[in-house]
């Protein structure tokens, strides 16, 4: 019987998402193998993490597709990109702390390819009058990515509803970004 790889990466995600700091063996068994069968395919945590990421920015992009980022207000772009964003927020959060993911050239070039389309979106909005021009598009980027883990991780720990994640994202984050008429 193959290996079902899709399986043992979602597994792997829903429990890192909820244990970072889970051994290869909680792994093996979330993912229901054993941890040689896991071994055979990631040789260690390094491998599996790298294959979360491809994961994670296959799916990232994926969002940034559905969410139409160049239709109408940047704003309702921006809250379509949370909403679309928001079944992986969890495998996001988790890659956000695997700082080796983020340092040195090894970084994947799929990551600077997401920031700059978000980072293009909050532009855009800069240009039509939407969004303040003293925040950069490189700061409210990454003040999404930080907001997205935040409530993933809220979320996870029932701390926060799940039918509350985009709202109260979207609602941060913009209530700060937008411009604000001069009195």
């Amino acid at each position: 019987m193959a290996l079902d790889r899709d399986h043992v990466l979602r597994s792997a995600a829903a429990l890192l998402t909820r244990k970072s700091t889970a051994t290869m063996d909680e792994v093996a068994k979330a993912a229901g193998i054993s941890r040689a069968t896991l071994h055979r395919h990631f040789a260690g945590r390094d491998a599996l993490v790298r294959a979360l990421e491809a994961l994670g920015i296959e799916e990232c992009e994926a969002a940034l597709d559905a969410a139409r980022l160049d239709e109408g207000p940047a704003a309702e772009a921006v809250h379509r990109l949370v909403g679309e964003i928001e079944p992986a927020a969890g495998l996001l959060a988790f890659l956000y702390t695997e700082n080796q993911l983020f340092e040195g050239e090894a970084q994947h070039q799929g990551w600077t390819r997401i920031d700059d389309r978000i980072a293009a979106l909050f532009r855009r909005g800069q240009q039509d009058g939407e969004f303040r021009i003293d925040l950069t598009p490189a700061w409210l980027t990454e003040a999404l990515y930080g907001l997205l883990a935040s409530a993933a991780w809220a979320v996870s720990e029932g701390r926060v509803a799940r039918k509350d994640f985009t709202h109260m994202i979207v609602e941060l984050l913009l209530g700060g970004a937008r411009r604000r008429e001069e009195s």
